[in-house]
């Protein structure tokens, strides 16, 4: 295995992801990355998020609208709204027993299974309700 050095820059990327709360896309990532160092390139942004994900500092939760990033590196679950693209964690536990299942079924070695439950978040089905009842 090659190692690799820590850069600035994979710092810098490092603490975008992981000062924000709402699993951000790799645009908004490198957004925020640009402010701070107008130099780093989106490819950098790109190359590096793949870098942290594949050595586990964040997690890559990959959505129907675009791949967002998190800063949690834990196994469990997210919530996406259909609506507005809000991701949130789900409050539940990674049941390992599911890989465990799976294994014992299929004969295939599972890493870890993702589940992301699609739906409205409060403030959509909010408004939805606002708007059926005019």
């Amino acid at each position: 295995m090659i190692q690799r050095r820590n850069s600035r820059q994979r710092d810098i990327i490092l603490k975008a992801v992981k000062s924000r709360c709402d699993h951000p896309t790799a645009d908004q990532i490198y957004m925020d990355v640009r402010r701070e160092d107008d130099r780093i390139s989106r490819s950098t942004v790109y190359r590096n998020l793949g870098f942290l994900t594949d050595s586990g500092d964040i997690t890559n939760v990959r959505l129907p609208s675009a791949d967002r990033y998190d800063l949690r590196s834990d196994r469990h679950y997210h919530l996406y709204c259909i609506r507005c693209g809000r991701v949130s964690d789900a409050p539940l536990t990674y049941h390992e027993e599911f890989d465990r299942q799976t294994e014992e079924k299929t004969g295939f070695r599972i890493n870890r299974h993702r589940t992301v439950f699609e739906g409205l978040c409060s403030q959509c089905l909010a408004e939805t309700e606002k708007q059926k009842s005019k």
